[in-house]
């Protein structure tokens, strides 16, 4: 549990920055990724690990929305960076970007050669509410318009390879209590479009999620701490198993409104992965 009165959530009911631009790639017109069909890893000896791209919202002007700004989204901002630098990925940041912005940011991406990369990772740090809509800088979209663009058959070079999505968002207002527990060889094949997915949610669909405006949210806080203690010791599914425990046991809200007060949080991991995912060190 957080400092007294600083847990914040990230939804649409509490009432631009510098940015690294993505090279300009290579049309994305390589062959499928090819591995053994039924390889228990992902491979993770590529020429890189692959880029990961930040979408960090700290300021909004969304038409006829009263949005502070998120306290405490540098910090994730900040973890995320380090941690994901050192597992060898480049970071690229955007901040406050406009929808117009992020989605020109992501088809260029998808339209880069990934063929020397291990996978792809995208972090959206923002408001949401129910639905999977997020918050861009001055407007609310559906998260499937970033992610669908790297589906197989529209990122053809990073089909079958890892394409890792974080979402530190509300996904709508319900809030949770807590409730006390009583101890006593080389094969060409097709592969569904939709292959290879990983989206970790920050909570379950219809909840709110919360951010400490002083320590940054719950979630990436355990995420950056999990991977640094042990990152390369676990798969990242493994991994972020005990970052759902530390956040679901370990966190609960402190707020003088009663409403929410002493309230938990609960991740939610969806994966289409296809194969263990470890990272290993670089």
């Amino acid at each position: 549990m957080f400092g007294k009165k600083k847990d914040t959530i990230d939804g649409r009911r509490i009432s631009p920055g510098s940015s690294r631009s993505p090279e300009n790639g290579s049309s994305n017109s390589g062959p499928a990724y090819i591995i053994e069909r039924y390889a228990a890893y992902y491979p993770m000896n590529h020429k890189r690990r692959g880029m990961a791209l930040i979408f960090s919202h700290y300021n909004f002007a969304v038409p006829h929305m009263n949005f502070p700004p998120r306290e405490g989204n540098r910090v994730d901002c900040d973890q995320l960076t380090e941690m994901l630098q050192k597992f060898g990925f480049d970071v690229h940041i955007y901040h406050d970007y406009k929808l117009s912005e992020i989605k020109d940011v992501t088809s260029k991406v998808a339209q880069m050669d990934h063929s020397d990369n291990d996978c792809l990772l995208v972090a959206v740090l923002t408001h949401g509410e129910k639905g999977d809509y997020l918050f861009a800088y001055d407007c609310v979209y559906e998260f499937s318009a970033i992610w669908s663009q790297f589906t197989a058959d529209q990122c053809t070079t990073l089909a079958g390879r890892p394409k890792i999505f974080l979402i530190q968002a509300c996904r709508g207002d319900e809030l949770q209590s807590g409730v006390k527990v009583q101890r006593d060889g080389i094969a060409r094949y097709s592969i569904p479009t939709h292959a290879d997915f990983l989206f970790a949610y920050a909570t379950i669909p219809g909840y709110m999620a919360f951010r400490n405006t002083t320590h940054g949210s719950w979630f990436i806080n355990e995420l950056c701490k999990e991977m640094r203690e042990n990152g390369h010791k676990y798969d990242f599914l493994t991994l972020l198993t005990f970052v759902s425990q530390k956040v679901a046991f370990e966190h609960e809200s402190v707020s003088n409104d009663a409403r929410f007060n002493m309230r938990k949080q609960m991740p939610c991991i969806v994966s289409m992965l296809t194969r263990v995912l470890l990272f290993n060190s670089v």
